[in-house]
């Protein structure tokens, strides 16, 4: 049951982010959009012609309707169109549901693209209304809602306070060794220092460095949360066919798994054990591929803790010994546990919902031989995942090359 591996990335693009203060305007998210699909489907050698399958994340310029918009607006004939919703686990979850279209027959080639320049035309006769997102952290203030009645009145919102409590209960069952928390990021600095278009690329940073910059949400340090960014990425998945006369080294979707149990951690049976447990474990059965196999990980760097605890529940150490695991292995691209090898979100930059598909385009790019300095070798089979929420929505690929 599952994918069988039919299916491939064969190109991909991923903008520089750019910090928010002192970005340049961009152009509507639709053309983005267009923009996007362009250049991957150049970088794979294909053309628009080719596409006849698209799955997005929600357009600003569109409420409702928005993959039949982005069709229209390309010229596309589609025989497959998604809207997926799933905050930093929805560029996973675009790539697998592609990949399973594909094999399916329905379609050939699928765009997959998330524009995150977010300083777009507007007009003054009728400006964009704020959203909940901006005030609220993504926690619905909507009538009827049941964040609103229930949990937002008691300052039960947003994503810093939630990890940090997150932290703390981690704290308070196995201990917590905050130098540990910030080798994740220094290491992941190390390779955004090694990569072009970092954010932090000309940044060097200490463990001290972390550890001295102002804690957020206790125990959680400003360095150990990610930049909001603009920017932007997008993927084309092929079938075998187009995969052979596509210019790139294929990346081919071995296995996935997904789980969304709920929205907030107020509904987590347990805070300490993520949905990515069952997401993972259904990755790697679907491959037929061990953890062990994994030449490279590329593991969703909201915080920290998100980082540990994915560590743990995808399987890659035992619970609780993530600190461990941290401390004694060398997360680096020239390491024995190559993590996050562009940097991550906390190095590379996180581009709103594009920064799930920075983790996507940062293992397409070692499996294709295309990282530069920061390139692992003999990279052939990698690990990637995508989190949403508040560790809510778990989504994870397996991928091989040839």
């Amino acid at each position: 049951m599952g994918l069988r591996g039919e299916a491939a990335i064969v190109g991909y693009v991923e903008l520089p982010p750019e910090r928010m203060k002192g970005a340049t305007p961009a152009p509507f998210m639709i053309e983005q959009w267009a923009e996007l699909a362009g250049a991957a489907l150049a970088d794979a050698g294909l053309s628009g012609d080719d596409v006849d399958g698209i799955v997005t994340t929600h357009l600003a310029e569109s409420e409702i309707f928005v993959p039949s918009t982005v069709a229209e607006y390309l010229g596309v004939r589609a025989n497959f169109a998604e809207l997926v919703d799933l905050g930093g686990a929805s560029a996973a979850a675009m790539v697998w549901r592609a990949a399973a279209a594909i094999e399916l027959g329905i379609c050939d080639v699928v765009v997959c693209a998330i524009p995150a320049r977010y300083l777009t035309p507007m007009s003054q006769r009728r400006p964009r209304p704020l959203t909940d997102a901006v005030f609220f952290g993504a926690s619905s203030n909507q009538y009827g809602s049941p964040q609103a009645e229930f949990e937002i009145p008691y300052g039960n919102l947003g994503q810093n306070g939630p990890y940090g409590q997150v932290a703390q209960r981690y704290a308070s069952v196995y201990g917590y060794d905050e130098r540990a928390l910030a080798k994740i990021v220094v290491d992941q600095r190390v390779n955004a220092n090694h990569t072009d278009g970092a954010i932090w690329k000309d940044t060097p940073l200490t463990i001290d460095d972390v550890l001295a910059s102002p804690v957020i949400a206790d125990p959680l340090h400003m360095l150990e949360i990610v930049m909001p960014c603009l920017g932007g990425a997008a993927v084309v998945v092929a079938n075998a066919d187009v995969a052979a006369r596509a210019a790139r080294r294929p990346v081919w979707i071995k296995g996935f798994g997904e789980q969304v149990p709920f929205k907030t951690p107020t509904y987590a049976e347990d805070l300490l054990h993520t949905p990515i447990i069952r997401a993972a474990e259904t990755a790697f059965a679907m491959s037929g591929l061990t953890r062990a196999q994994m030449d490279m990980v590329s593991i969703y760097d909201c915080y920290t803790i998100t980082v540990l605890l994915s560590l743990e529940d995808a399987g890659f150490c035992e619970k609780g010994a993530g600190m461990q695991f941290v401390t004694d292995h060398d997360l680096t691209f020239r390491g024995d546990f190559p993590l996050n090898t562009a940097g991550g979100q906390l190095g590379f930059g996180q581009a709103g919902n594009a920064g799930g598909m920075h983790h996507v385009c940062d293992a397409a790019r070692q499996i294709m031989g295309r990282a530069g300095a920061a390139q692992v070798p003999g990279c052939d089979r990698a690990f990637v995942s995508g989190n949403g929420g508040i560790l809510s929505e778990q989504t994870t690929l397996v991928l091989e090359g040839d």
